[in-house]
Order: structure tokens, then sequence, then C-alpha cells
């Protein structure tokens, strides 16, 4: 079914972010098109396509999404929202997602660094950032992010298991996708803002949700392994893992559980 763009209009209750709101039928790319978009798209600008036809994620991994099934947009971020805690913004998407599905479903969610959200271990969201420079200083973040809400067969090979909003509630009516696009929307700008006055909120709503804090773990970091303790989080988002030798801080990688 088409997203019905009127029913998500009375649900959003947004100043900023949606207030500029593009749907395609079909793209190359929802992050393509909000970062090489010659005319300049205002701060908050949301891309929706039900098709991408070169959807990513990171590392620049397929990401397959049937047509109106599913979420997948990117948000234009500029201004105050890049300027004070840029490496957070990624932490606050996944956060609202995963508050976005216990809101209207009541599920458990759990993230995984940096940007992963899974339910029973399985992937049901992923999020990538890309950034666009000017002059050395950092002039938009686009922020894309793939919801699985109503697929139910997914192919392919996956490092996780992808699942579904339908199939974790095992329902049989469709999950109604203009609710959540909403809800994740209004709380998006709600914790954006909360980021630029006490980002450290940010941080322990998120690491309430990850379980992999205090854990055994291993990281792949381009061609290096690297293996230790999950300790922490640090303020700008970096992992901290405590190996034999030393504590370091991990800004970028691939975590699995030793």
């Amino acid at each position: 079914m088409p997203f019905d763009i009127d029913a998500f209009n009375i649900e959003v209750e947004t100043e900023i972010i949606g207030s500029n709101f593009f749907y395609f039928d079909e793209i190359e790319s929802t992050n393509s098109y909000a970062m090489e978009e010659e005319e300049e798209l205002p701060n908050g600008t949301v891309i929706l396509a039900e098709k991408q036809n070169n959807g990513r994620g990171r590392h620049n991994r397929k990401w397959y999404s049937l047509p109106e099934q599913n979420l997948t947009f990117s948000i234009v971020l500029k201004d105050k929202f890049v300027k004070t805690y840029p490496p957070l913004i990624g932490f606050v998407a996944s956060l609202c997602v995963a508050q976005t599905i216990e809101n209207l479903y009541q599920l458990k969610v759990n993230l995984k660094w940096p940007n992963d959200v899974l339910i029973n271990n399985k992937k049901i969201a992923g999020i990538l950032l890309e950034s666009k420079f000017e002059a050395n200083k950092i002039k938009k973040i686009v922020v894309g992010i793939g919801l699985n809400v109503n697929q139910k067969v997914f192919q392919g090979t996956y490092i996780i298991p992808p699942t579904s909003i339908i199939l974790e509630l095992k329902a049989k009516d469709f999950i109604n996708r203009e609710k959540t696009l909403a809800e994740f929307l209004n709380l998006f700008e709600e914790k954006l803002l909360l980021m630029l006055k006490n980002p450290d909120d940010i941080l322990n709503d998120w690491k309430l949700r990850c379980n992999l804090i205090g854990e055994k773990i291993t990281l792949e970091n381009d061609d290096i392994e690297l293996v230790g303790i999950f300790e922490d989080i640090d303020k700008d988002g970096s992992l901290i893992l405590r190996t034999k030798d030393k504590i370091e801080k991990i800004s970028y990688g691939e975590l699995s559980i030793r």
C-alpha cells in the first residue's frame, strides 16, 4: 500500500524535521539525493522513497527493501544540529528508532554500537550517516534510515539476520507506516534539541539499551582485529575497549560478541 502523506501529516508534530518533505516512488538512494542535490535542501528536509535502486548501508553494503513495505528515508541536518555534537547524531537516530518501536509496539529493543537496532538479536533497522564539508567545516549531515516494518521475507545473506515489526508482533494486519514515521520524526526533533542542551542524557538513554557493555567483544577495524571488554561509550560516541595491554578509544569498526 503506498504511503499516505495526508495521514502522515495528521500525526507529525514537528517544526523543523519534516517541514520540507519529499516522497518518491522510486529513486537511486535517498542519501545520495540528499548529498548530491544541487538546490540546497533546507535543514530538517526528509526524503522518503518506496523503492531504492541503490540503497546503501555502512561499508557500502546493499540495503534491500521491498517497495511499499518498509520505511527507507533520509534526513538533512544543518546549522545548530551539526555545529555542536555531530558524532552523537547517529546515537540520537538509533535511540529514536528504538523508542518509536517501544512506544507504539511494546517490543524490547537493543542497540548495537555504532548504529544498529536489534530485536531478539535480529536487525530491524540500520542507520547511515554521511557528511558534506565546506572550507573544512561540516555543511550538512545526512541521516539515512532503513526500518523494516511490513516485510516478511528477506533474501540474500546477512551478517545479522533481519526482522521486521510485523514479524516480531506476529501480526496479520499491516503495520501503520505513516504513524510509525511520524512518531520517529517527533522523537527525533525532541531528542536533537535535548542533545544541544544535555548530550549526556542521550548517551545514558542509549547505553540503557546496549546489552553488550561489559561483555567481551571483537572489533574489526579495517584489517585489524581487536579483542577486549566493551568498557563504555565516550562522550564523543567512541567505543572504549579494554584490552590486555591498554584502554583504547575506537571511533569506527564492526562489533561482534567474542
